[in-house]
């Protein structure tokens, strides 16, 4: 059982910090901590949000306070196992690598003295466990990158990032879902449909699932619809 803390977030939320660090450890916590209060709080609910050491849990004021939902949570979380009932699961996503749809792969090679081959090797390798969902629909933020190729953001994000474009920033990994501004370093794309509203689920990876990323060439990924 981890030491937690619970602060008021808003006049209808609560957010709890676990340690504050990136690990499997605390992220298992996480979510298992969010079964449970979604379990305890379901007469009052409106959404759980886990992230990488946080939980927000909003509810509805009409109901109930902060002062009960609070007392509730803790009631909950105090007999809690520390393991998530739902175990996550393993997503492929493939991955066209090359100095055409990764821009800054030549540039990774070169700072980190590693040959292009070695870069696409070492950022296959892992298994990468989704942390969180954020910054925008369907954005995973998941780790951790193999400390050889950690790289920092950008000193000034570009304006657009192509859909589908694989990243690293220090040591985590993402797929832009769509167009938008970003600072990481990209490496390669992906072809596949990584948020869609009008599904159920909406996006293929969840919080606690392990990503591998597979490399495909430039015919298999304008096959499976990827766009360049």
């Amino acid at each position: 059982m981890l030491d937690y803390s619970i602060q008021i977030a808003g006049e209808n939320s609560l957010i709890l910090y676990p340690p504050q660090q990136m690990s499997a450890e605390v992220n298992q916590w996480v979510l298992a901590a969010c079964q449970q209060i979604e379990q305890a709080l379901a007469d009052v609910l409106l959404d759980v949000t886990p992230s990488y050491a946080s939980i927000l849990v909003s509810y509805n004021p009409l109901q109930t306070d902060h002062f009960l939902v609070k007392a509730r949570i803790r009631q909950a979380l105090a007999a809690q196992s520390g393991e998530s009932q739902q175990a996550g699961k393993l997503v492929e996503l493939p991955v066209y690598y090359s100095e055409e749809s990764g821009p800054d792969l030549t540039r990774l090679a070169k700072l980190h003295q590693l040959s292009i081959e070695q870069v696409i090797e070492l950022h296959q390798a892992p298994l990468y466990r989704v942390y969180a969902v954020g910054f925008a629909p369907g954005f995973a933020y998941m780790g951790e990158v193999d400390e050889r190729l950690a790289t920092p953001r950008l000193d000034s994000p570009r304006a657009k990032v192509p859909k589908g474009a694989v990243a690293i920033a220090d040591r985590q990994t993402a797929v832009y879902p769509a167009e938008s501004p970003g600072g990481w370093n990209l490496l390669g794309l992906c072809p596949l449909q990584l948020f869609d509203p009008a599904k159920t689920p909406s996006m293929p990876v969840a919080v606690g699932d392990q990503v591998r990323f597979t490399a495909i060439d430039k015919a298999e990924f304008l096959r499976l619809g990827g766009v360049l």
